[in-house]
């Protein structure tokens, strides 16, 4: 035993008592943090009006005790001189620095994204396939809230390789876009003034800004894609969805037939 620590040169001589009381602390630690996950989660069943501020203390407790057992276990493996010490913060930080490179990329992302103003709260990025409202720019990532209410954190490192489309860039309104596809045979003309009609009638428009259709033939049809933007970002979808059903109710009015999209063959 004696042997193997003379290698390192910060670590005491080790006897079969002092790792008999390094177990004891691991063992007691790690039936402690399942004591208190126990605790915290019966205490969240019985309050369910605050279960998730309860559920949340688990991890900060078994952080707090995995802590409290390494300041325990440390002064038992270390000899408590200057040179020993300083041996032992050299080598923790060693392995921190290889352990925590991504986490130091991502604070420095995080700088860069901030001082360059690449998004904001409030805005509206598509960022590493996820698209939503930017609610908080962290130390580490960003969080955004999809339109399908889901809450991503993507970290602030994925800006090195990964594009960021900001659709808003900090203001209120954003372009939307939707899409009519339809049968290659109809008045193209009458199909653009009715689409315009219905996105110039929108409540969801925003004022002094005229919509557009683009139109373009595809092998199945004729696409057509209204240009309209909302005035405020929040209702993007809502407008989509208003351009849509009163769009089609539009056409239909117009017995235009709608494209299909062709079958494969089996």
């Amino acid at each position: 035993m004696a042997q193997a620590a003379s290698h390192l040169n910060f670590l005491r001589q080790m006897s079969w008592g002092h790792i008999a009381l390094v177990v004891a602390i691991v063992v007691g630690c790690s039936l402690l943090i399942q004591l208190v996950r126990w605790i915290v989660r019966q205490t969240a069943e019985a309050a369910p009006a605050h279960r998730l501020a309860i559920l949340r203390a688990a991890p900060i407790a078994r952080l707090v005790i995995t802590f409290g057992g390494l300041a325990a276990i440390i002064p038992i493996l270390v000899e408590p001189t200057f040179e020993d010490v300083v041996a032992l913060l050299a080598t923790i930080g060693l392995a921190l620095a290889f352990a925590l490179k991504d986490y130091v990329s991502c604070l420095a992302a995080g700088v860069v994204t901030i001082l360059e103003n690449t998004y904001q709260p409030g805005d509206w990025i598509a960022f590493d396939g996820a698209y939503g409202e930017v609610k908080a720019i962290g130390a580490r990532a960003v969080r955004i809230v999809t339109a399908d209410d889901t809450e991503v954190s993507i970290p602030h490192a994925k800006i090195w390789s990964t594009t960021v489309a900001n659709e808003s860039g900090g203001r209120h309104s954003l372009l939307t876009v939707t899409h009519f596809y339809l049968a290659a045979d109809h008045d193209g003309a009458a199909v653009n003034r009715a689409l315009t009609e219905v996105a110039e009638a929108s409540p969801y428009i925003q004022p002094n800004a005229p919509p557009t259709v683009a139109v373009a033939e595809r092998p199945f049809g004729t696409h057509y894609r209204i240009k309209a933007y909302v005035a405020e970002s929040r209702d993007q979808f809502a407008m989509v969805t208003d351009l849509t059903l009163r769009g089609k109710a539009r056409l239909r009015e117009l017995a235009v037939t709608f494209a299909q999209a062709p079958f494969a063959e089996t």
